[in-house]
C-alpha cells in the first residue's frame, strides 16, 4: 500500500503543480471548482442571549413571527386585563427564551464534573497501584523493623551525640529511654 502511494505522489509531481490541482477534482481546471463557503457571523448586530449577570437581551428571542404570533402582538398594544395568562406567558416567550428563574434553576452538571473527578481519581491510583507492583524495584534491606532496630541499638552503643542528640536521650544504667 505504501508502494502504491508514493508511485501515485510521484505521478502527481511529474505531471506539475497544476496537473495535481486538476486531478484531484474530476478533470475540472482550477477555475472551474466548486468551493463551499461557511457563512460568516457579523458580531457587530445585536445578538439574542440568556445570562443571569444581563438579563435583558439586546433582541428579542424571536425575530420571525408566525400569523398567531403577529396576531398576538397587535393584541398586546391594547389593555392587558383583556390577555389571558396563557397569552401573557406567550408573549413573554416571543421575547426570551429563558425566564429569570429557569436561568438560575439548579442543572445536574455537579453530578458530572464529581463523576469526572471521581473516575480520574480512581485511575490514578490504578495507575499508582500499577507502578509500585511492577515498576518500582522492592524496597531496600535498610527500611525493614529489624534493620532500624539494630541500627538504633548501635548508635546507641557507639553513644553518637551524648551531650544533645540521640544518646542523651538513653538512660544507659537502666536500659530504657529517659
Amino acid at each position: 500500500m505504501l508502494r502504491l502511494t508514493s508511485s501515485r505522489l510521484g505521478s502527481l509531481l511529474a505531471r506539475g503543480p497544476t496537473a495535481a490541482l486538476t486531478s484531484s477534482s474530476k478533470g475540472r481546471p482550477a477555475s472551474q471548482q466548486s468551493h463551499e463557503v461557511s457563512e460568516t457571523v457579523d458580531m457587530s448586530l445585536p445578538m439574542y442571549y440568556d445570562r443571569v449577570d444581563m438579563p435583558l437581551p439586546e433582541k428579542p428571542y424571536k425575530d420571525e413571527l408566525s400569523e398567531d404570533e403577529e396576531k398576538l402582538k397587535q393584541k398586546e398594544k391594547g389593555p392587558w386585563s383583556q390577555l389571558t395568562n396563557e397569552e401573557k406567558v406567550a408573549l413573554y416567550r416571543l421575547k426570551f427564551c429563558q425566564s429569570y428563574a429557569e436561568m438560575r434553576a439548579p442543572t445536574a452538571e455537579w453530578k458530572t464534573v464529581l463523576g469526572g473527578m471521581l473516575f480520574f481519581l480512581g485511575f490514578t491510583g490504578l495507575v499508582v497501584w500499577w507502578q509500585r507492583v511492577y515498576v518500582y524495584p522492592p524496597s531496600p534491606r535498610t527500611l525493614e523493623d529489624d534493620w532500624k532496630a539494630k541500627q538504633l541499638q548501635r548508635m546507641l552503643d557507639m553513644r553518637i551525640n551524648p551531650v544533645e542528640g540521640l544518646s542523651s536521650k538513653w538512660d544507659y544504667d537502666k536500659g530504657q529511654w529517659k
